[in-house]
Formats: structure tokens, sequence, C-alpha cells
């Protein structure tokens, strides 16, 4: 049995993620290219200037130790930021930029995250065992090639994105929208060659 293939999802609308996404809005930045907006979140303001490219670099690197921190380590010491409680450390140098940007928007967002995690941990709740589609692709992947799933680790942020989809965010991360997440079929299909490129 020790040998036996094993895999682990983690399925969450973190707040750490959800944080990043609403200042990556409020900043204006575009990186990744390709991921929507976020809905319910006003966007920055006509008058906030256009991100610098080291605003954008150092957000990039704030953004890939959210999602995936075990990958991604701080080569230095990390400080929180006021005002975001302990949902947010930057880098203790090289990320003086993005810590003065993302103070004046600490309230907005930090609520926003939380009010948005706890309308996915609801859903979650009662909708019964989310589980049971990977389980399914799992199944359906290994009738396809005839051979059992190698074990393998993936994380999936379930998002209020304005576009429906699912992207790549990590080497062991996919983000999907929230709606295509409750649409079985669709969510279905979605993931398998996901799981394909893992298993």
């Amino acid at each position: 049995m020790a040998d036996k293939p094993q895999w682990l999802v983690r399925e969450d609308a973190g707040v750490p993620v959800l944080l990043a996404l609403a200042l990556r809005q409020k900043l204006g930045i575009r990186e990744p290219s390709g991921l929507p907006a976020l809905r319910d979140l006003d966007a920055r303001t006509p008058d906030t200037p256009e991100a610098s490219r080291e605003l954008e670099s150092q957000w990039l690197q704030f953004w890939e130790m959210t999602v995936e921190p075990l990958a991604h380590r701080s080569e230095g010491p990390l400080e929180l930021v006021d005002g975001f409680e302990t949902l947010v450390a930057l880098p203790a140098t090289g990320a003086e930029e993005l810590r003065a940007a993302i103070a004046p928007h600490a309230a907005e967002t930090v609520r926003y995250a939380q009010q948005t995690q706890a309308r996915y941990a609801r859903s979650v709740t009662t909708s019964g065992d989310e589980y049971r589609a990977y389980a399914s692709a799992i199944a359906e992947f290994e009738r396809e090639v005839g051979r059992r799933a190698h074990s393998f680790e993936l994380n999936v942020h379930v998002l209020p994105f304005t576009q429906r989809g699912l992207w790549w965010v990590g080497a062991l991360s996919v983000a999907v929208t929230d709606g295509l997440r409750r649409d079985v079929v669709a969510f279905d299909s979605a993931i398998r060659p996901v799981i394909g490129e893992l298993a």
C-alpha cells in the first residue's frame, strides 16, 4: 500500500490570493496577462498613475509568494504591512514601491477578500463533497490512458472573475471562475486536461 499513488487537491478561495488580485486591480497591474479582473470590485480610479515596471515586478514577486509560497520563498526577511492584519508580508528590502502603493487600499481590499472567502465557504458547506469532481476526472483519465494516475498535488483557487474559464497561475496551481466551478459538466471538461498534465 505504501507505493500506491496519492493525489492531493486543495480547493479554496483563499483570502491572501483574493487580496493579491484585488490589489492588482486597484493598482492597474496587467500581469499575469490573460488573467481577468475580479467582479464586485472597483478598478483603479482614473487619477491613479499607471503602474511602473518596478511596481509590476514587485507585485509579481508578491503574487508568486502568495500563490505557491513553498516554491517562491523570499531571499530575505519579510515584514507585515500595516493595515493588512497578518495577511500581507513583503520583503523588508526591495518592495518599497509596492508597500507604499498598496497602503491606501488596505481596508477596502481586506474587506472584499474576507467577504468573498466567506461566500465561497458558505457555498461549499451547502453543496456537499467538492472533491467528487476531481475523483471523477482522475478516474476518467485512468480509463483513457489505461494506467493509474501518478501521485500529484493541485491547488485550485475558486475566484469571482469577470470572465468564465480556468487559468494556470503556478506550476501546481490553477484559478477557476466560481461560476464554472459550480457547473458540474463544464468543470469536469475544464479540469480533465489539468489532471492529464499532472497525473
